[in-house]
């Protein structure tokens, strides 16, 4: 018998990825290329494609979610869900060279790179992290951050995008500031 514990964390962990799409889809990328550099350079990155895969959706069930989440030698954090039903997910595509601008989400995000390489870029330590196929990686939302394809083939994501709220988009871009990651 699978424990509540674990339901939770499967479903948690379907439902960040689906969010994770949906959220993109709101910033305008979706329906063509962005004009925002998604780096510290000039040159300006074509923007994602992205397929909503399931938009708002909610679950009927009492969920309880709790993420924990350590990069590299820093401290774990843990990422406790206000509302882990308001989820979004989607499936992007990135040409080698698109990126996304810097942007931040409502709630954290469950992101599985399927094809190609993707760079994740966070402003708060600018340390480029790049995932490959078969990996994935939490956002936990509250960062600005930004991502990219440096590769020569497509990059193709899917994301579950959590507290989501009602009417409201998953992503929320954002001007980069001086000292970003110059």
């Amino acid at each position: 018998m699978i424990s509540t514990t674990s339901r939770r964390m499967t479903l948690a962990a379907v439902t960040a990825v689906a969010v994770g799409c949906g959220l993109l889809a709101s910033t305008g990328a979706a329906a063509g290329g962005s004009t925002t550099p998604a780096t510290g350079g000039a040159t300006a990155r074509p923007g994602p494609t992205v397929t909503v895969l399931a938009r708002h959706a909610d679950f009927p069930d009492d969920i309880a979610v709790q993420i924990r989440r350590k990069l590299d030698e820093g401290p774990t954090r843990v990422l406790n869900l206000r509302d882990p039903g308001h989820i979004v997910v989607a499936r992007v595509e990135l040409a080698p060279g698109a990126g996304f601008p810097w942007h931040y989400h409502p709630g954290p995000v469950i992101i599985s790179v399927a094809e190609g390489d993707l760079v994740y870029q966070q402003s708060t330590d600018c340390r480029e992290r790049e995932y490959g196929p078969q990996e994935a990686l939490v956002d936990p939302g509250d960062i600005i951050h930004t991502a990219w394809n440096d590769g020569d083939v497509p990059t193709v994501l899917y994301a579950t995008f959590y507290d989501v709220p009602a009417g409201g988009a998953p992503t929320i871009p954002t001007n980069r500031q001086s000292g970003w990651c110059d």
